[in-house]
């Protein structure tokens, strides 16, 4: 597996445990990160625990944990799951190239993967067990966390470890090789984990609170007691030993469960139910070197270009091919010039006679920006929920804008917000409303009335902005 390193890894469960098209999937994370609130830490993500069941049943769960990421950024992600369908002696670190989802494709950290295979050998090393692609074979409790990460940081590379059997020795070993491993690199680890599997809501509470216990302890030889005495129940229990273990030795100061729920409260069977939890390991912020482990990074101040009116009709060539394709129901993936291959986020908005037709975007992507815009064109002219798709007879009369945005800004003094320069965003609680800029200056708004707006479009009182705990971020668009 180790020299295979142009093998891509294909989504096994887009479909089944979420959205297999782009768009819907965008949507879906996007409207649970709107529904959890984002909970103060008094320092920086070290690790997160997180489900891996179908979003539809621990979804929420798992975005209370990811929704702390908001803001950080992080050079490489290692995530950690059990085997569901292979047994094997330790933890197998995926070889490839990298993982894709239905959103793009997660480039490995080559270098970080080798450090890590060569530390302890025997219990970590490249392999392909617990990796591959056929829903048979493949571990559906790495793939789902990915979408939810492409979300909400956009540009990142992963490790991808594989945890095949629990034996104390394997889950010591992992946890010294990546304490050994990430000193030093700006990471995040995710350790993938339901708990308890089909008993009664009353008896599994029981199981799942010695293991919350355990993590809320920040001690993981307690976990391990726990479910080897059969007082507790994680299929992922090694993943969260080994990460727990891993986070003390790389300055993790302390633990917190951000949720918990089962799967009777989606189904209504409280009969057999699976519980789901989420926590994180904190550490505190420091300016120091040793900080960049798990620090949010100052972000680097770089000159925007313009696009080029070449590329612009370039992209919206794309666009416009990209409706056709799906009106053709037709696969379609456009070319990258070198001067478009780079990540922004991105709307494309469709009008018929002056009237909207569909408007989707993504405020980040890890994807170049002609895919990401290809992408948002099928979504607007045939996924927004306001609105039929797009039919063949409409296809010669639309308009079809396209908005490329700047990174979003937190806003501290309204004063800093400018009318035609500036879209908007409001998040309060789990409502969330977006305005591009040119919605603004196309309606003759002041500033006020531009946040009053954004409120509205959230589903909130209009003065909801003044609220302590709402949210307000700016970012401007490059609108063509």
């Amino acid at each position: 597996m180790e020299s295979d390193r142009t093998t891509i890894r294909r989504p096994a469960f887009a479909g089944a445990f979420y959205p297999r098209n782009p768009g819907d999937l965008v949507r879906d994370i996007a409207s649970m990160y709107s529904q959890v609130e984002k909970v103060s830490l008094g320092g920086a993500p070290l690790a997160l625990v997180a489900p891996h069941a179908g979003y539809t049943y621990s979804g929420l769960t798992a975005a209370r944990a990811y929704k702390l990421l908001e803001g950080h950024e992080y050079d490489t992600v290692v995530v950690v799951s059990p085997s569901h369908t292979v047994l094997f002696k330790g933890s197998s670190i995926y070889g490839g190239g990298g993982y894709e989802t239905p959103l793009g494709l997660v480039e490995i950290d080559r270098e970080l993967s080798d450090k890590l295979a060569s530390i302890n050998p025997s219990l970590v090393y490249y392999s392909n067990m617990g990796h591959a692609s056929g829903a048979s074979h493949g571990e559906h409790a790495l793939e789902v966390q990915l979408p939810f990460l492409q979300v909400v940081l956009g540009k990142f590379k992963l490790v991808a470890i594989v945890m095949g059997e629990r034996e104390e020795a394997s889950v010591r070993g992992l946890g010294e090789v990546l304490a050994a491993g990430l000193k030093g690199t700006n990471t995040l680890i995710v350790a993938s984990s339901d708990l308890s599997h089909f008993h009664p809501a009353k008896i599994a509470k029981r199981l799942d609170d010695n293991i919350r216990l355990a993590i809320e302890k920040y001690d993981p030889d307690l976990l391990l007691d726990t479910i080897e005495t059969g007082k507790g129940e994680a299929c992922g229990a090694g993943p969260i030993a080994a990460t727990l273990m891993a986070a003390r030795r790389l300055g993790g100061t302390r633990t917190e469960v951000l949720g918990y729920t089962n799967s009777g409260e989606t189904n209504g069977d409280f009969d057999e139910v699976v519980g789901y939890l989420s926590a994180v390991v904190v550490a505190e912020k420091k300016r120091s070197a040793a900080a960049s482990v798990i620090g949010s990074r100052p972000a680097e101040k770089k000159k925007e270009e313009r696009i080029s009116d070449e590329d612009r009709t370039f992209l919206l060539t794309t666009a416009r091919n990209a409706i056709r394709a799906g009106m053709e129901n037709r696969e379609y993936t456009p070319s990258v010039p070198t001067t478009l291959d780079v990540t922004k986020g991105a709307f494309v908005t469709i009008t018929i006679g002056g009237q909207l037709r569909g408007c989707i975007g993504r405020l980040r992507s890890d994807d170049p920006l002609p895919k990401t815009i290809a992408v948002m064109a099928y979504a607007a002219a045939f996924d927004d929920p306001r609105f039929p798709s797009l039919s063949e007879a409409e296809l010669n009369d639309i308009e079809v804008e396209i908005s490329v945005l700047s990174p979003l800004s937190r806003v501290h003094d309204f004063n800093e917000i400018q009318v035609g320069r500036d879209g908007l965003m409001v998040k309060l609680d789990w409502h969330s409303g977006l305005l591009l800029p040119q919605v603004a200056t196309e309606s003759g708004w002041g500033v006020v009335e531009f946040l009053e707006q954004t409120c509205l479009k959230a589903g909130l009182p209009k003065n909801s902005y003044r609220d302590k705990r709402a949210e307000v971020y700016r970012f401007s668009a490059e609108v063509f």
